[in-house]
């Protein structure tokens, strides 16, 4: 609770909210959330009801590369983010290791996607969207130190195998000589394509430690950061994009209302003529006083 002591993913989600907190009334945003894990290279939703599901990696001209029924959640504020992410991480993946008791065995990715609408010079409303992926990567490993065996093995070699395949895009982008960089070799560069060498700003921070039994862990984290801070993309706003759910939330309520100024102008010819019903009976039933004059009169005659 301490704000000096908050680490770099609560400070991402207040500066997200303090940001559309001092936007003009003008500007409407749209933040959602989803969470998933690459575990022995299947994708799993770790917000989702059945964590035995695995997810399909997608690709679609207009979106890009995307997860398929991969569930996301409309977030208020800071406080929603953090709920969400500490359930997401109660479902993953974790064993034990010789090295770590708590050891992570997949890797993790919390997308956070931003929508923005306002009215431009047009008189129009235009769109932008932005996504922010927080990705924690499972540690590298060595069998004779972790005493990794079995599904822990495996585990290991699965998580080893797609880090090595992220050092090899991020060595095809820097070297700019490549002409063919091997995102399709793995499901964790698959889904980092636009974040590794997009439209975006990449970022890497490494942990290690000051043990030196760990110091060929260290150098070699050292310098795969060192790669990854080699990458220079050009980040461009996205604007107007056609998977924008603003766009699509706005049409659904233009679409209601003109649904129901339809039906209350279809409610108000009908009241109408109701009313005129009305009238016409009212004057059929008074009766005329002249007739009723003329009946009395004829009456007394009879008599």
């Amino acid at each position: 609770n301490v704000p000096e002591l908050k680490g770099i993913i609560p400070n991402s989600f207040a500066h997200i909210f303090g940001h559309i907190a001092k936007s003009g009334e003008d500007k409407n945003f749209l933040v959602r959330v989803s969470y998933l894990e690459i575990y022995n290279e299947e994708v799993r939703d770790l917000l989702g009801k059945d964590q035995s599901t695995r997810l399909e990696v997608k690709e679609r001209p207009d979106v890009g590369v995307y997860v398929k029924d991969l569930s996301a959640f409309v977030v208020n504020n800071a406080d929603d983010m953090d709920k969400i992410m500490t359930i997401g991480n109660k479902n993953r993946s974790v064993g034990s290791t010789n090295m770590n008791a708590h050891s992570s065995r997949s890797h993790a990715i919390f997308t956070i996607t931003i929508e923005c609408s306002e009215k431009g010079a047009d008189n129009q409303q235009h769109f932008r969207v932005g996504k922010l992926h927080l990705v924690d990567l499972a540690g590298s490993e060595r069998q004779s130190k972790t005493g990794a065996s079995g599904m822990r093995l495996k585990e290991a070699t699965k998580i080893n195998l797609s880090l090595s395949t992220l050092g090899n895009v991020i060595s095809a982008l820097i070297d700019g000589k490549s002409t063919h960089v091997p995102y399709r070799n793995s499901k964790l560069t698959r889904l980092l394509q636009d974040s590794l060498g997009g439209n975006s700003k990449t970022l890497m921070f490494a942990n290690v430690g000051p043990a030196d039994f760990n110091f060929d862990e260290t150098i070699g984290t050292l310098r795969y950061a060192s790669r990854a801070k080699s990458i220079k993309n050009k980040a461009k706003i996205n604007e107007d994009p056609k998977d924008a759910l603003m766009k699509q939330y706005q049409k659904e309520i233009e679409d209601l209302r003109k649904l129901l100024e339809e039906g209350s102008g279809e409610e108000d010819e009908e009241t109408e003529e109701e009313e005129e019903e009305e009238e016409e009976d009212d004057e059929l039933d008074d009766d005329d006083p002249n007739q009723e004059k003329e009946n009395d009169e004829n009456g007394e005659k009879q008599d």
